[in-house]
Order: structure tokens, then sequence, then C-alpha cells
């Protein structure tokens, strides 16, 4: 009996995954994955990251398909990057295991990126951090008008060296770039037209059930709210996305393939030039203050203190570690490896001398 081999490389209904953080979809020769985390603003988790890489992989082997849209549920975020929670929680505590979950994440940006067909970033709500890394990944950004990007790396104690620090020059130019991930300001849709940060932006704000074609960040947030006659509407994004999935249809399939792995000749080169560098970084930076002072008041919801880590620097103390570096020994246990600024052993409980 002869065994069709091939059939381990045709995609598969969408009936035969079960997700839980996203959602998969293949309609119309369209393969539309949804990060459906909106309780924590569509932040991707560990196993977000893992079932986007299966539904990657399907719609990348679906002859079937011939665009992919990424997306995010509801309308007030496209996507946040990282749950902070998670990195918090986990990463400070075990900064080696963020090098393995960097790997997953290296892993679905290269089969994003390596897809094989037009990809097209959904932008239905704010995009954030690595949110916009997913985003300048796409070959096609589509932004409802109310969308604002943004990066926090320097804010929350990390770099944004998951595609942002690379990528951005090569798409927006150096100093845009360095305005970008230096300062972490918002960028709303106009300006991310004008940067190149997205193709296009339609309208999404109504007043009284009518779209405006121009508005205020006021009165899109009164539109998010849904309140003094404002709402969102994402029929046109809707529009706009089909429209570009229509011309992507009208191509041959081996030909667009292969241009886009033309096209992606310049990200490839500066994303592996860098990545595992980055991957071992920030491994390494997750046992230092920054990132837990960042990360932690972010779960805290408190301002974060970056003078008190200056202040430490400029007065010779440590900048690094929280307590001081494990320069410390106790005459009285034996205890070594204290924190400098320790006055008490946290062994013994003697006063150190």
């Amino acid at each position: 009996m002869e065994r069709d081999y091939f059939k381990y490389f045709r995609g598969k209904p969408v009936e035969s995954f079960s997700f839980s953080d996203i959602i998969y979809e293949k309609k119309d020769g369209v393969a539309t994955i949804t990060i459906n985390r909106p309780e924590v603003y569509n932040a991707y988790s560990t196993l977000a990251l893992e079932e986007m890489i299966v539904a990657f992989r399907d719609a990348s082997w679906d002859d079937g398909i011939h665009a992919v849209v990424l997306t995010g549920a509801g309308y007030i975020s496209f996507c946040t990057g990282g749950d902070v929670k998670e990195y918090q929680e986990n990463y400070t505590k075990r900064p080696r295991d963020f090098w393995k979950w960097m790997g997953l994440f290296n892993m679905a940006h290269e089969l994003f990126r390596n897809i094989g067909k037009p990809t097209i970033a959904r932008l239905n709500g704010m995009t954030v951090g690595g949110g916009n890394e997913w985003n300048i990944e796409a070959d096609i950004a589509i932004a409802a008008s109310h969308v604002r990007i943004r990066q926090v790396g320097t804010s929350v104690g990390s770099v944004a060296a998951g595609g942002s620090t690379q990528i951005l020059p090569i798409m927006v130019g150096d100093r845009r770039a360095r305005e970008i991930l230096l300062t972490n300001d918002w960028i709303d849709a106009k300006t991310a037209l004008h940067w190149g940060l997205v193709n296009r932006v339609v309208p999404s704000v109504k007043k009284d059930g009518k779209f405006l074609e121009d508005h205020t960040w006021a009165e899109a947030e009164k539109a998010i709210k849904g309140v003094d006659g404002y709402s969102i509407d994402l029929s046109l994004l809707d529009e706009e996305v089909r429209r570009w999935c229509d011309k992507f249809r009208e191509k041959f399939p081996e030909c667009t393939r292969y241009t886009r792995q033309q096209l992606n000749f310049w990200k490839d080169l500066v994303w592996h030039l860098t990545v595992g560098h980055a991957r071992d970084w920030l491994s390494i930076h997750f046992s230092s203050w920054e990132p837990w002072e960042g990360m932690t008041a972010f779960v805290e919801k408190r301002k974060v203190d970056y003078e008190l880590i200056r202040r430490k620097a400029a007065e010779g103390k440590s900048s690094e570690f929280i307590w001081g570096p494990p320069s410390k020994n106790c005459n009285t246990c034996g205890a070594k490896g204290i924190p400098e600024e320790f006055t008490y052993c946290g062994v013994c409980g003697k006063k150190l001398e």
C-alpha cells in the first residue's frame, strides 16, 4: 500500500486544532491568526507563542492559502508584546529560562517572516512593544485610525532587540528609529503612516453613527470608552484587509514567495547577525535591578523609580544589584556572598562586621 507522505505538508482543517490563547480561522484562501487575550491587552503568553508557531506552519503548508492576517481580539489592542507579569514572576527569578523563552519567540518570528505567503498586520488597537515587532515583521500593515504605536523597552527594564532595534532603522530611518526606541513616545496612526510604519490608515472612530475622517486622540479615547455618542467600528478596516487579500489572490504563488524571500534580505541579515547576541544578553540582564524594578512596578501599577537606580550609580554604589554585589561574608556562620548593603546575615541573623 502506497503511503501519501506529502499529506503531512498540507494544511489541516481548523477544527483539528485546539487553541486557547489564539483564534485560528481559514476562509476564502485567507488564514487569520488572532491573539485572543483581551484581558491583558493581547499580550502574548508562552502558550500563545507555541500556538502561533503551529498556526503559522499550517498556513505556510496549506496550498489553498494565499494570504495570512495577524490581528488581536477586540478593538482596544492589537498586541502589547510579551506578558510582563509572566516575565516578572518567572524570568527575574530564573533568567536562564528567558533564554529558553526567547528561543520560542525567535522561532515564531522566523516562521512568520518566512511563511511563503503575503502577511498583513491588521492593527485593530494599540500596538506596543513586541506587538510592534509583529507589525514590522508583516509585509503590509493596515491600521484603524484610533491605533497608537509605541516601544517600551527602556521604560520597563528591557531592550527591544526582538526585531525593533534591528528592523526599525531599515523601515523608518535611523533618526526616527532612535526617537521611537529611546523616548518610548506614542505614535498616532497618521504619523505612523507618514513614517512608513503602516501602509494604510482607515477610519474607525464614529460620532453619532458617522465615521470621522479626522479626529483627535481625545475623541478616539471617547470612542474606545463608548461615551458621548462616540464608538469604534472596524468594518472599514476589515474591508481594506479583504481588498489587500484579494490583490494577493491575483498573483502567482511561486513568484510571490520568491519576491518575499528577496525582500526579506535586509531583515534576515540584521536579524541573524544580532538576535543570538540579544537572546543571551537579555537573559543575563534579567538578573539585574532594572528589569526587576521596571516589571515589578508594572505589575504593582506604580511609577518606576528611575532616579533611585541613577542615584545609586552616582554615589558609587551598585546600580546592577538591588542590595549591592554579593561581597560580604559572615564571620559567625561562615556564609559567603552576602549582599554588600546587608547589615545582618541572612542565614544566621547575626550582625555583620
